[in-house]
């Protein structure tokens, strides 16, 4: 088996810190190169909620900006001088999204925590976690957090 290039998704939650040690490890092993994705939800795609568009486009520009810089502020401990990474910010279904880039990009590998969502956001939205397993193209690697 070749693992070349692995995608590391992150809600910013401790349980995708926790993935993402998981995945630079194997990043490491593999010599792979490193997709770490925060995926912004858009609710619009998912519902049949009015927002308006003009108002909508410059909050999700807003939040692109905010969750690039956080990705690449976020987890400098983790990364352990591991430099064969690239950012990558998406806006939509998470799962949808994560699934379309590994296929795009043809990645060997996916890792993603599990518990990132909790009580009321995990009953309307499900776990993005079990849906990338259900519709990704490659092999998934579910980390559960540390106090699970």
């Amino acid at each position: 088996m070749e693992i070349k290039k692995i995608l590391c998704a992150t809600d910013f939650s401790e349980s995708s810190l926790n993935s993402l040690s998981y995945a630079v490890d194997l990043a490491k092993r593999y010599g792979a190169k490193l997709y770490l994705i925060h995926v912004i939800y858009d609710v619009v795609k998912t519902s049949s909620w009015y927002v308006p568009h003009v108002s909508l486009d410059e909050m999700h520009k807003e939040m692109q900006k905010d969750a690039k810089v956080q990705l690449e502020k976020t987890f400098i401990d983790e990364m352990r001088g591991f430099k064969d990474i690239e950012h990558v910010v998406l806006t939509g279904v998470p799962y949808q999204e994560i699934a379309r880039f590994a296929k795009d990009e043809k990645i060997d590998l996916i890792v993603i925590g599990t518990h990132g969502r909790t009580g009321l956001d995990r009953m309307l939205f499900g776990s993005t976690a079990e849906q990338i397993v259900r519709y990704a193209p490659c092999p998934v690697i579910t980390v559960r957090p540390k106090h699970a």
